[in-house]
């Protein structure tokens, strides 16, 4: 089985979007990260959902998470306010992961070695054989959609 076979459609998002917008893109679609692309529509990253958490919790209770009880509900719904001024651009800044691109022609063992190298839960299938990230974004194949190809029925 190769990428375009298991390819989908899947909704992107620019450096220049809002980081509200792309959080309730994402939450709105239950989607399991974003695929961040130029605009000429070629992938520049991956924003995984556990990147977009790590940008609303604060640094104190990401080193001690015994810190996350003492935050009551009212100030839980408020973590969200931190996107209002930002942009997708902003949430790239930190940790950059490698992107997580394959070619159409990839095979499953092939998407699978990418999605794990870069701990991503989505990878972007390009249209470009030789340079895969120097390609247009025809489509996206997420974890879950690879495990049902190659768990046993």
């Amino acid at each position: 089985m190769r990428a375009r076979e298991l390819a989908a459609e899947y909704p992107t998002v620019t450096p220049s979007d809002s980081a509200m917008d792309a959080a309730r893109l994402l939450a709105g679609q239950g989607l399991p990260g974003l695929v961040v692309v130029d605009g000429e529509g070629r992938a520049v990253a991956v924003v995984p959902g556990s990147r977009l958490l790590r940008q609303i919790v604060p640094a104190h209770v990401r080193d001690d998470p015994a810190l996350a009880r003492v935050y009551d509900e009212r100030h839980a719904d408020r973590l969200c306010a931190k996107l209002a001024d930002r942009t997708v651009a902003d949430l790239l800044k930190d940790d950059r992961i490698p992107l997580p691109v394959v070619d159409l022609d990839a095979t499953v063992m092939e998407i699978a070695s990418v999605m794990a190298g870069a701990r991503s839960p989505v990878v972007a299938v390009t249209d470009n054989e030789r340079r895969p990230e120097e390609g247009a974004v025809v489509g996206v194949i997420t974890a879950a959609r690879l495990l049902e190809r190659l768990l046993p029925a």
